[in-house]
């Protein structure tokens, strides 16, 4: 299969050791991995405010850059549900429809198309807490909302557990909204900091050493939070740092 990595904008700009560390390992696993250098943003933030007309030129470039691609990977949860479920307003061709429907986030990527077994030679003797993004889990079904009734899954949890030392401390609010919410953070700063404060502390009581996720948008806005209330000592780590064994 020929797979386009997708590289957020947020993630080329502040968090390149994560687009690092993706690419890294779909090679290690054997993936044959391009990545298109014209790609810029999904969208997703001027989408986000209603402004449909000036997200369209970005998603046309998106569908223009990926087009050819089996399938297009993303290690951003948020972003990667902005092109599967939200490029509605775009004439939907075969274009739009086959680059809509083959964007998977990395997690989905591995698990589901992959099924990836092990990482071999990849240790972290740390107690881990995940989050899932509010986007992953009910916009892209990495696992299950507590909301809803039925089998408990979490194929990030599934990933995680293959890691030689690994140990996910178990939350009392595992998949409760961080408060990041993209220009949520902004326009309700003061709620958005209170649920990151909540989540911090989750973390803490359960004697965390690292918090891992998919989204490296919703650690960035629990990072900050914890600094400035002078939690120092956890470091927020994308899942592919993690499962790549770095770099950090």
């Amino acid at each position: 299969m020929k797979v386009g990595l997708f590289i957020p904008c947020y993630i080329d700009a502040v968090y390149p050791e994560v687009g690092i560390a993706t690419l890294e390992l779909l090679e290690k696993l054997g993936v044959d991995v391009e990545v298109p250098l014209d790609q810029t943003c999904c969208g997703q933030p001027m989408a986000n405010e209603g402004d449909s007309q000036s997200a369209r030129a970005t998603e046309e470039l998106f569908v223009r850059n990926f087009k050819d691609f089996d399938y297009i990977v993303g290690p951003a949860g948020s972003c990667v549900k902005q092109v599967r479920v939200h490029y509605d307003k775009l004439k939907q061709t075969d274009e739009v429809c086959h680059v809509r429907k083959n964007t998977l986030e990395l997690v989905e990527f591995l698990h589901d198309i992959l099924k990836v077994e092990s990482f071999p030679g990849i240790k972290f003797p740390h107690k881990v807490a995940l989050h899932n993004s509010c986007s992953s889990i009910r916009g892209l079904g990495i696992a299950k909302p507590s909301e809803h009734m039925g089998q408990p899954f979490n194929k990030s949890a599934d990933l995680l557990n293959m890691i030689e030392g690994l140990e996910i401390v178990q939350l009392d609010r595992p998949d409760e909204c961080c408060g990041f919410g993209g220009t949520f953070c902004i326009t309700d700063e003061a709620v958005s900091a209170k649920m990151g404060r909540d989540k911090v502390a989750d973390y803490v009581t359960h004697s965390a050493e690292y918090v891992v996720s998919p989204d490296m948008s919703c650690l960035m806005h629990q990072q900050s939070v914890a600094h400035k209330n002078g939690i120092t000592h956890i470091p927020f780590v994308h899942i592919a740092q993690v499962l790549n064994g770095g770099p950090f």
